[in-house]
């Protein structure tokens, strides 16, 4: 049947609109879920330079407004990103509000700072081998890949899972040490269907409704594909803001939105403006139903509003499929304050984690060697600086596993004989000996005047004593028995 006009645009207002941690207070900021990647000099979507004082890679993987918090003019350090998020950070020029009604302010990152990345390409970054894949969440989004003397670490950021990323050659028979997983939907309760069964579920609502309008509530990024999808379905204009609009022709998309009023019957506004008083007003004019597209709880206050389970983040059975397809050897969760490890344990690897390189620079010996000894202190031991550097202040750090027991000592591990990398292993009959030795040019390791230890032996004692040994094992010590014991290893 024929359609009125759109329904006129209500008065934009605060409003409580759901958040990563959960449903938000009104005016409140989105929580930050960038991370600080211990023992790595890498951050993603993490923006204070004061809390990331061993970080100097800095990655975006997606252009929400909660994984921006602290973006701004003042930013002044290589930025990378894929270039579809570097097209949005340079034309959008804004941080969106969780208050649409204040004005947005200007986020003008300068362009020189802005380096996309192809994705699906690795590049080297600073001794750092990064692989960007599409994480399936919103335009512009992926996951990393990290390669580098820290092993190998898959950041998802926010993502959907499908089994198609099976078939992702970078993924593809990878031995991943640490999986940072999007646990948004970490819960075992919650069930998602797919985005293309919420699509048809949005379509039948519709048709269910055939003299209605219809308004959608959608976040500044994300659920393009749906409104694309019911555009095609109705044959009919989706109403959007000129600034949404203008956004929609930079990401490319089908031309099936306007900012024409009443050219369509389906409109698209901010998610905060699904409200009762605002139904209320468009039913006065024309009947109205709204629809939210969420996979998170969302409180309804009128008849007319509708959720849909369309979800952007991957469901509880995707997340198993994932881990279970990837095997990594341990988990941290992205959205801090809820776990989901004890879900995966079965799923995770058990082989021992090998580091690629062991390489302890000179001119960082030195220093540190003269200034203890000009200061007249005990030389500080190179794992204690390494962690002094890698972990910095201020940001919060997940354990997969906590556990309050402290032993002693480390438990006897045994370490498979032949499974070494060729530039760690010393052992004479090994396919791997090379037969070559590398000095540190005579520099000591540990206290001082110890004998000079080659770079070889070092790095195979160490690697075969405490590298090699699962990460379950290692974490039943605590942080003090453990440093401990690799001071006595560096000293011997």
């Amino acid at each position: 049947p024929p359609r009125d006009s759109a329904p006129p645009r209500a008065a934009r207002a605060c409003a409580a609109v759901p958040a990563k941690t959960g449903v938000g207070r009104a005016g409140s900021v989105p929580a930050m879920t960038g991370t600080v990647l211990p023992g790595t000099p890498i951050a993603v979507d993490f923006w204070s330079l004061r809390k990331a004082a061993g970080a100097r890679l800095f990655f975006l993987s997606h252009m929400h407004s909660d994984h921006t918090v602290g973006l701004s003019s003042t930013w002044s350090r290589p930025l990378y990103c894929s270039p579809l998020t570097a097209r949005l950070l340079h034309h959008r020029l804004q941080v969106a509000l969780p208050c649409p009604a204040l004005t947005p302010r200007p986020l003008q990152v300068p362009m020189c700072w802005i380096r996309p990345l192809e994705v699906g390409h690795s590049h080297v970054v600073d001794e750092v081998t990064v692989t960007l894949i599409d994480s399936n969440h919103c335009p512009g989004s992926v996951m990393f890949l990290f390669e580098g003397t820290f092993g190998t670490i898959l950041y998802t950021g926010d993502f959907r899972y499908t089994s198609a990323m099976q078939g992702e050659p970078a993924l593809r028979g990878r031995h991943i040490d640490c999986l940072y997983l999007d646990n948004t939907h970490c819960q075992p309760q919650r069930a998602l269907p797919s985005r293309a069964l919420a699509t048809r579920q949005a379509a039948r609502l519709i048709r269910a409704h055939p003299r209605h309008h219809v308004v959608i509530g959608v976040y500044t990024l994300g659920k393009e594909a749906l409104l694309v999808d019911l555009a095609l379905e109705f044959s009919t204009w989706v109403v959007v803001s000129p600034r949404r609009l203008e956004q929609m022709r930079l990401l490319g998309l089908p031309e099936v939105f306007t900012a024409e009023e009443g050219a369509g019957w389906i409109r698209a506004v901010d998610v905060a403006e699904i409200r009762q008083d605002t139904l209320v007003t468009w039913n006065t004019l024309h009947p109205t139903i709204a629809i939210i597209p969420t996979g998170r709880p969302v409180k309804v206050t009128h008849p007319n509003i509708h959720l849909i389970p369309y979800s952007d983040h991957s469901s509880f059975a995707e997340l198993r499929e994932f881990v279970k397809w990837l095997k990594p050897c341990s988990i941290i969760p992205i959205v801090k304050g809820d776990t989901c490890q004890v879900y995966f344990q079965e799923y995770l690897s058990s082989a021992p984690q090998v580091l690629p390189d062991f390489k302890v620079s000179k001119p960082v010996l030195e220093s540190g060697q003269q200034q203890s000894q000009r200061r007249g202190q005990k030389p500080t031991s190179l794992w204690k600086r390494a962690l002094r550097c890698s972990v910095p202040r201020g940001v919060v750090y997940e354990s997969p596993e906590k556990n309050t027991e402290k032993p002693e000592a480390l438990p006897d591990v045994q370490v498979p004989q032949c499974h070494c990398e060729p530039a760690l292993c010393s052992k004479e009959g090994c396919t791997c000996h090379r037969g070559e030795k590398e000095e540190l040019s005579g520099e000591q390791v540990g206290t001082a005047g110890a004998t000079p230890v080659s770079s070889e032996h070092l790095a195979t004692g160490f690697a075969e004593e405490y590298l090699l040994t699962p990460l379950n094992v290692l974490k039943r010590n605590s942080p003090q028995t453990f440093h401990q014991l690799v001071e006595d290893f560096f000293r011997r």
